[in-house]
């Protein structure tokens, strides 16, 4: 199962995984349009998830500033300092010199003396950032988000590049470039040889000898013929001995790639405490289905698709015309994949979707192959054996006999044959491309274009630490743990969540529509939510650290190689767990990660070191600020456990029904009040989802009203903290500014269409207005007129 997680990524991360476990974690922020990366049975292509990604990067060459000389450099830094200074000096003199504030809904009452104010440097500077944002011209109780944001977008365009760019971007560049700076440290002063070889995997990506370039596709070509050929490349395909069962054993059981459906290990969601096998629907290349089905909405993206599909297999041997007349045939496949694939606003319901039966029950679902040899072929890499008597969980049994129908008609004559092929082999080739010469890499850039709006090219050596977080990221983390996270915070932060579950237990008690025995057992159960903070403790200690990567096989000018190690790697990892008591305690994120998530087979939130600083959270700053954002982000997590997925999981993590019906029924009343609300927001023409975004907006909602509650009871047990200079701006108002500028974004009209269509996350300016907008404490403390756009008369209310 999935948990619940924070935000919708920066990292541009485009051709999905498929999801084999539906909620494992809910991020705070979706990690931009990508799912698990070490997914079994199905291989994503994305930027920045996973070993496997296709990524747009430029070879090392000068820049503007690298082009400056020493003297321009040194007067540009101090042409931008004195810039600093004088705003600085601007904002204080604003304390003196304007008097009242300028909107009647803000004011700080009392005196305006200097001395009224936190003059200190953290003050001053915090003061200036928060002011730097704000578009004065914009009426708060009208729109918030263009008043908390609205300067720093025309400030802050879009790089050239990048499809999105934001606080979470800015925030996690500036952790790639702590992370740069470990890992060009000499290979000895590694604490560890997990960090070693985190070291010479990062070498390996960044190719300092064109290894990459020198090879071109010999790699590939290699791998196509150890794999049984492909039509395409003309590489020794026969299709008279080709078989199904051995292809998928291969390709899925060898080198963990994708195709037609999804798989894994995971905690079983009605008995949380044991490992189980579960199959899903999967097999689509393309973000989502409505990329297939809705072909005139889609033409240019689908021609996009078509011209990658052809240029790589041109790139492998295919002959153009050729090449490109099979691969439309791959793209009708995967339309017909598409049109059986269930939409993720219809698989919300976690009892519905859960299908226990054995093996043999699923093979008479499935007949299309012998799912117990197919088990079996996997298992044996790890010495384990199963019988057609194992239990495992269908999510999509529907998917699976209609996946049966499309094979069968398929596997009748030769041409469906090689088309089944080319479909399975092109999930490989589409997998490693981004591990190939710089013209597979290019091939992807018009893709790239057509679903998020910017081709991409950034610096390799960011490409290549975010890559080498996405496959040895604790050993990685162990090195940015040490480098950058203050023990002080994490005891802070451990205060911080339990005064925002105390402040979400106080509010369950004022819900009217709740019975009392729910809310006894609610209670109960977030008071059982367990939380980790920073990082795991095992990636300190070289010894089990070592252990954790001990079968991983790394190499300093292997790249392709290496990628492959990694998926072998990441395959035997998940199998060794079936038979095994889940460990509880086991991290889904990398401690570098600047994001948050919620796992309800653990009853567990989740919050990484990347995410632990400014602008989230930082110890020197005033407590409204952080309530705003870190207080926010740990409401929002905790309010994940009782979302309309989460609260289907008792305290113990385990999926059954622990509410009444009336109570069920009443639950599902509050939430269509927020489906609706939702779905009434537009951009570029597009309605948001109501449906797809509904656990995320319960959770942004409830996150908001639990954390400024939590403030609101730390005030009355510690000293008035001073305001901040300039701003006119209250404690109370600044907790909703500093919740609000976390999601100053900017984005491109391909980006924000994709994420309506993919994400489960609403859209950043929706996030604020839609959560705001139903905060009675927000209204009051800008004096916003009812019936204002931020005041509606009518508001939702679920937690």
């Amino acid at each position: 199962m999935v948990p619940g997680s924070l935000i919708e990524d920066d990292t541009d991360n485009l051709l999905p995984m498929e999801v084999h476990h539906r909620r494992t974690m809910t991020r705070y922020k979706q990690a931009e349009f990508e799912d698990d990366s070490s997914s079994i049975g199905s291989v994503q292509l994305t930027e920045g998830v996973s070993a496997t990604a296709t990524h747009i990067r430029y070879h090392s060459g000068s820049t503007l500033w690298k082009s400056r000389s020493l003297l321009e450099k040194c007067l540009i830094l101090l042409v931008a300092t004195l810039v600093l200074i004088l705003f600085v000096m601007a904002t204080l003199l604003s304390v003196s010199g304007n008097r009242g504030p300028q909107q009647i809904h803000l004011s700080v009452g009392g005196s305006t003396k200097e001395n009224d104010y936190c003059l200190s440097e953290e003050c001053v500077t915090t003061a200036a950032q928060l002011l730097s944002s704000i578009d004065k011209n914009i009426d708060p109780c009208d729109d918030f988000y263009e008043y908390a944001c609205g300067s720093w977008i025309r400030a802050n365009p879009i790089p050239d590049g990048k499809s999105i760019w934001g606080t979470f971007v800015k925030l996690d560049q500036q952790n790639q470039l702590v992370v740069k700076n470990v890992l060009q440290k000499p290979i000895t002063d590694m604490k560890s040889k997990a960090e070693q070889k985190a070291k010479l995997y990062y070498q390996s990506c960044m190719d300092p000898n064109e290894t990459v370039e020198t090879l071109g596709p010999e790699p590939m070509l290699k791998l196509l013929d150890e794999v049984g050929g492909w039509s395409i490349s003309g590489r020794n395909f026969n299709v008279k001995s080709w078989n199904l069962q051995n292809t998928l054993h291969i390709l899925q059981n060898k080198y963990n790639m994708g195709g037609l459906f999804s798989w894994a290990v995971q905690e079983d969601d009605r008995n949380s405490s044991l490992y189980i096998i579960q199959v899903d629907q999967g097999g689509l290349t393309l973000p989502t289905r409505d990329n297939y089905l809705n072909a005139t909405q889609n033409e240019k993206l689908l021609a996009a698709y078509l011209d990658y599909m052809t240029k790589v297999g041109v790139l492998l041997g295919g002959e153009y015309n050729s090449t490109k007349a099979q691969m439309e045939a791959v793209i009708e496949f995967e339309t017909k994949l598409a049109n059986i694939t269930i939409p993720a606003e219809d698989r919300r319901d976690e009892e519905k979707l859960y299908n226990q039966m054995p093996i043999a029950q699923l093979q008479e679902i499935a007949p299309f192959m012998s799912w117990i040899d197919y088990f079996s072929d996997a298992l044996r890499l790890v010495g384990k054996k199963i019988t057609d008597k194992e239990k495992v969980v269908v999510y999509a049994p529907n998917y699976l006999s209609n996946l049966t129908t499309i094979i069968q008609n398929y596997t009748k004559t030769t041409d469906g044959k090689i088309i089944l092929n080319n479909y399975l082999v092109w999930q490989t080739v589409r997998s490693f491309t981004s591990c190939l010469s710089k013209a597979f890499r290019d091939a992807y850039k018009g893709l790239r274009k057509a679903l998020i709006g910017a081709e991409g090219g950034e610096e390799p050596w960011r490409y290549c630490v975010t890559d080498t977080n996405n496959v040895i990221g604790f050993a990685l983390g162990a090195m940015y743990v040490r480098e950058t996270f203050q023990g002080d915070s994490k005891a802070k932060a451990e205060d911080m969540i339990n005064s925002v579950r105390t402040a979400f237990k106080e509010n369950l008690r004022n819900l009217s529509w709740m019975d009392q025995q729910t809310i006894a057992s609610a209670e109960e159960k977030a008071d059982a939510i367990s939380d980790m903070i920073g990082f795991p403790d095992f990636i300190l200690d070289p010894v089990k650290l070592e252990e954790y990567y001990i079968d991983l096989e790394v190499h300093d000018n292997s790249y392709f190689e290496n990628n492959i190690h990694v998926n072998q790697f990441n395959l035997r990892k998940n199998l060794q767990n079936l038979g095994t008591t889940v460990n509880k305690t086991r991290w889904n994120m990398t401690p570098p990660t600047v994001n948050a998530y919620y796992t309800p087979t653990r009853n567990q939130i989740v919050f990484p070191a990347g995410i632990l600083q400014a602008p989230f959270f930082d110890i020197t700053h005033q407590q409204s600020l952080n309530f705003g954002a870190m207080g926010v982000v740990m409401g929002h997590e905790l309010t994940h456990a009782f979302d309309d997925q989460g609260r289907e999981y008792d305290k113990y993590g385990n999926l059954h029904q622990w509410w009444n019906n009336k109570t069920i029924e009443k639950f599902t009343n509050q939430t269509e009040c927020v489906v609706k609300q939702y779905s009434k927001y537009e951009i570029n023409g597009k309605h948001l989802n109501g449906k797809q975004t509904l656990g995320e907006n319960i959770a942004d909602n409830g996150g908001l009203k639990a954390a400024y509650r939590a403030y609101i009871d730390w005030t009355k047990t510690h000293d008035k903290e001073l305001p901040l200079p300039a701003l006119n701006l209250t404690h109370k108002q600044l907790f909703f500014l500093s919740f609000a500028q976390v999601w100053c974004s900017a984005t491109t009209e391909e980006a924000t269409n994709l994420q309506i269509e993919k994400d489960p996350h609403a859209s950043s300016k929706f996030r604020v207005i839609g959560s705001l907008s139903n905060s009675l404490d927000f209204a009051q403390e800008f004096n916003c007129p009812l019936g204002s756009k931020m005041n509606p008369v009518e508001k939702c209310e679920v937690w």
